[in-house]
């Protein structure tokens, strides 16, 4: 196996494909990217922790095919320090090293066989009939507003998931922890009408925005069956499990009105938060107290002090206080897309509405922290 590829095409496939590798596994060649040339021109990287897979062509001068299993870390860092040169791949098939050449530079590293690293593809079949072609913008900017809200436990718990429901014209992500919600709606262009409905693991759209990141493709292709999620783009496939039950019917959570509504400047909100918290521990929360046209952020710590901060709103309701964990109001207004928030209120008890003041569909849902 030889080959000659570009720093930054070889690079850009390493770094889309290595945060999969399982690097405490039992299995060590899950720890390791696998590398195989596919023609002339191009050689595949993958890696897998079986829950998760991705892999994607890279251009490249293949001189002699063959493939091997490399550690992802140990690659990620060799080829990140290379020169902007072409880099030369050449295995020795009886050491299974791989000898790594750039300019005056070179490294020796040991690999796994290819034969130890599991068949990805078994037991999965992509039909084009059954795949739903649609935008990449509104696609990922719907994952990065929904899954912040996702719960943190047990990976197999539905709350760790995000929902995903894609019909003719819109697709609709959602997400909750119990204390927080999140939801997105973004028109899309279905170009063949087909619609799904699936639960996604949350590690699978953390993976796939920092994916995106990394290509330039305008839509993507999505298949699904019973048990797995392939997304497709032009050079990249990210094959996921999907996860399985009913997921909470988290639109009822929803309140359809509110009977107070103030309107925020979203930047001086967050900075003011972020101030304002200096003087919170892990289990303390930050009031809100609104007033005519006025917003005024507390926190009282016992044996640490206190910070506060008032600035102008629009809010003409009658007084209200009301507390929250600042983080997850943070969290909510860092994935709006827009200047001013309206938040919409009822009682100090009941959850609490921020949206952007603009036609966007995007809704963060959250408990307020009773007040003792």
């Amino acid at each position: 196996m030889k080959f000659l590829a570009k720093k930054e095409d070889i690079f850009n496939g390493i770094r889309l494909v290595a945060n999969v590798a399982a690097m405490k596994s039992l299995q060590p060649v899950l720890a390791n990217i696998l590398i195989e040339t596919v023609d002339d021109n191009a050689v595949k990287l993958t890696a897998t922790d079986f829950d998760l897979t991705i892999s994607t062509t890279v251009d490249a001068k293949v001189e002699n095919a063959g493939k091997i299993t490399l550690p992802a870390k140990k690659l990620n860092d060799i080829v990140s320090r290379l020169s902007d040169k072409l880099i030369t791949f050449e295995l020795n098939p009886e050491t299974n090293s791989m000898n790594i050449t750039c300019d005056n530079t070179k490294f020796d590293i040991i690999g796994i066989s290819a034969d130890e690293f599991p068949n990805v593809m078994e037991n999965i079949s992509i039909s084009e009939e059954n795949a739903i072609d649609i935008d990449m913008k509104p696609f990922v900017k719907a994952m990065r507003q929904a899954s912040f809200a996702a719960a943190n436990f047990e990976a197999n718990n539905l709350l760790s998931g995000v929902v995903c429901d894609i019909s003719e014209e819109m697709i609709e992500m959602a997400s909750t922890d119990g204390n927080r919600l999140a939801r997105v709606r973004e028109k899309i262009n279905n170009i063949e009408h087909k619609t799904s409905q699936l639960i996604i693991p949350s590690k699978t759209t953390t993976e796939f925005m920092k994916m995106s990141s990394l290509i330039d493709d305008e839509s993507v292709k999505i298949y699904t069956d019973k048990t797995k999620l392939v997304i497709k783009t032009e050079k990249s496939m990210m094959i996921s499990r999907i996860m399985e039950g009913q997921y909470p019917k988290y639109n009822q959570l929803i309140p359809k009105e509110s009977p107070k509504t103030a309107i925020v400047n979203k930047n001086k909100l967050i900075s003011a938060l972020e101030r304002v918290s200096i003087m919170v521990n892990d289990k303390s929360f930050i009031k809100f107290e609104f007033t005519e046209n006025k917003l005024t952020l507390k926190a009282d710590t016992p044996d640490a002090g206190a910070s506060e901060e008032s600035f102008e709103i629009e809010y003409d309701s009658e007084d209200l206080t009301i507390a929250f964990n600042y983080k997850y109001v943070i969290d909510g207004l860092k994935n709006m897309d827009t200047d001013e928030v309206k938040i919409g209120l009822n009682t100090n008890l009941s959850a609490t509405v921020f949206m952007p003041n603009s036609e966007e569909d995007y809704i963060s849902l959250i408990m307020p922290v009773q007040i003792r």
